[in-house]
């Protein structure tokens, strides 16, 4: 890598869109939703109570079936978890978190395409939409 001028434009509008980003109304709704899940107790009760379970679990899944009370400790789990994944807090985060997920896939996109339409961007969903639709899916496998 060469290290001239142009490496120090590249960063400083690297350091604008980071400004950007941190100033978006994306970024602002995810850590408002983070701030008010993380300091609510109830919250901090189910995720408590989702990772006693979830410990439990683990200690006698090796063991399948022949584990004593097997099937009420993978219960109680999966109702723990789903406590958790229910509480309004919670959705309100993960609702958050994808939408500011989604602003950074689509920057990293448009990046890419800026550059090249044949730069693959992994953007994590495997329903985000890409720019380059002529395999129709077949030229991949």
């Amino acid at each position: 890598m060469i290290i001239n001028e142009a490496f120090f434009q590249l960063e400083d509008q690297n350091q604008v869109l980071i400004q950007a980003i941190l100033a978006s109304q994306s970024y602002k709704n995810y850590l408002q939703a983070r701030a008010q899940m993380n300091n609510c107790p109830e919250v901090m009760q189910l995720k408590k109570d989702f990772q006693t379970a979830k410990d439990n679990f683990e200690k006698i899944a090796a063991y399948g079936s022949y584990a004593p009370d097997f099937r009420a400790t993978q219960r109680k789990v999966r109702v723990s978890k789903r406590a958790l994944d229910l509480n309004e807090k919670v959705a309100a985060f993960r609702l958050a978190e994808t939408d500011f997920q989604q602003l950074l896939d689509e920057i990293g996109q448009t990046l890419a395409e800026t550059i090249s339409s044949e730069i693959k961007v992994d953007a994590g969903n495997p329903f985000f939409e890409t720019g380059n639709h002529s395999c129709e899916g077949n030229c991949h496998g």
